[in-house]
Parts: structure tokens; sequence; C-alpha cells
């Protein structure tokens, strides 16, 4: 089993400790599936600044396979970031820089490659939506992380990525129980069945074929909140396929319990060091 994180990587700048540390949903979870002992890829664009040069040398060392990444003429996206009792509180930034603005164009060696994975994962930041429809080719799952903003909920939204994916995440800590249920059926709709529903400190939902999984906490005293999300989408996912979830075989209902449990522990963890996985550098 391998796994890669397709598209957005940016650096957390911490404006409080003056210390930046790698970051993006995509690099975030191929470092979260390398804790976790799976071989782990990330493919997308780097600019070539001192937080391009940082990211790359920080997933280098930590054994992440970048082989088919792409350097672009650019600033690399970067987020400046306050801590407010443990929560970060974005402040500013430049857009996510080139490193999200132009991700890569999927080619044919490119899609070889992506071959020899069991899943793949990107999200809205990563503007990989015209790439989508490539990865249908491939036996890989493909899992797509849309976040939390409205924008990303809008019909013509999901169908520009829905038929093409087989796993969709949304962050609903806002969202009534009807709000929630209304989004699974429009998210169903368009052809998406298995469905996470992060709500912070209230549990997450999980919907599999009509059936809801109701997901537990465990209560931490954070250092830093960063990459909880995307620690916990991680764990759970690869526990799934793991336990013999493929696009033919639906998960079982044991391998959902068990990975919700499995995924609170190791979300829990995440939250104890700063940066969304550490190897953060002065600067």
């Amino acid at each position: 089993m391998k796994v890669i994180g397709f598209g957005d990587n940016v650096a957390d700048v911490y404006l409080h400790t003056r210390t930046r540390y790698p970051g993006g949903n995509s690099v975030n979870f191929a470092v979260f599936a390398k804790q976790l002992g799976v071989p782990s890829a990330y493919l997308g664009a780097f600019g070539n600044d001192v937080i391009a040069e940082f990211i790359q040398e920080e997933l280098t060392k930590i054994g992440i396979d970048l082989s088919h990444c792409i350097q672009l003429e650019g600033e690399n996206g970067f987020a400046q970031v306050n801590l407010v009792e443990g929560d970060r509180v974005f402040v500013g930034g430049n857009g996510g820089g080139i490193s999200t603005k132009t991700p890569p164009i999927l080619n044919t060696a490119d899609l070889e490659y992506l071959k020899s994975f069991s899943l793949i994962h990107s999200g809205c930041y990563a503007h990989v939506e015209s790439e989508l429809p490539k990865l249908r080719q491939l036996d890989a799952l493909v899992a797509f992380d849309f976040s939390e903003e409205s924008e990303f909920r809008t019909d013509n939204y999901l169908q520009k990525v829905c038929p093409f994916i087989d796993f969709a995440l949304f962050s609903g800590g806002s969202l009534t129980r009807s709000e929630i249920e209304t989004l699974v059926n429009r998210v169903n709709g368009h052809g998406v069945n298995h469905i996470l529903i992060t709500r912070g400190s209230q549990g997450p939902l999980f919907f599999s074929l009509g059936e809801l999984y109701r997901g537990t906490v465990e209560f931490v005293q954070p250092v830093d909140t960063m990459g909880a999300g995307d620690s916990f989408l991680t764990a759970f996912l690869i526990h799934l396929v793991q336990f013999g979830w493929t696009k033919t075989h639906a998960p079982t209902t044991e391998a959902i319990e068990s990975g919700l449990q499995v995924a609170a522990s190791f979300s829990a963890r995440a939250c104890l060091v700063d940066g969304a996985f550490g190897h953060g550098q002065r600067y």
C-alpha cells in the first residue's frame, strides 16, 4: 500500500514565534501517512524561493517521495498565523502563491506513476479540479477535502468534483444537524457515497451508503490544533484501506467503527506538537 497527496503545499508562518512550518492539506496527508508507517508521496508545484526550498528539504528528511513535483518561477505559498489559546488564527499570507495557483497538469508519466498508489488525496485549496477526471482511469481511491467555505459547497462546484472522487470531507462545526443532512444528501446526489463531517469537539459524523456512524473525540490540552483535521482524515482513510476498502468493496461496519477510534487517538496526538507536524524553522 502506498498513498499520495496531490495538490497544495504552503508554509505556515507563525508570527508570534517567528517560526515557519511545512503545511498544506496535501502535504499534511502525506506526512501523517508516513508517521502511520505507510509509504507516501507528494505531487505538487513548488516556487523557487526560500520557503519552497525549506518545505522540500523538510519533506525529504521525513522520507516523502517528491519525484514527480514541478518547480516554477515565483513565490511559494505561505500563510501567516497567530496562535490564540492553542487555536490557529490565520491573519494573512500571499493567497497560496504559485504552489497552489499553478498546480501540475498530469501527463502520461504522472498517470503511470500514480498507478502504484492505493489512495490519492487532494482538496479545494489545490485548484486541481480540472485534473480529477484523469484520476478516474486509475484503481486508486480518491479522497477530497472541501473544507468549510460555502463557495466549495455550491452545486456547480460539487458537480466539478464529486463524479471523480470516492470520499468527501467537510468541516462542519458550524452546521446544524439539519444542514448537515441537507449537505450529505446533495453530495450523495452528485455521486459520493462516503462522506465525513468533522465537527471539532462535537465529534465527527461519517455517512457511508446510507448509514450514519458517530465518532468520538479524545480531549487533550492542545499545544497547537494546526493539522488536527488532516491527521484525523489521514488515519481514518488509511485504516479503511488497510481493512479492505477498494473501489469494488465498501468499508465494513467494523472497519469504520474502529477507524473512527484510531483516527481520534491519532488526531489528539497531532495536537501536541507545534505546526501541523513540527519541523519548524526560525526566520
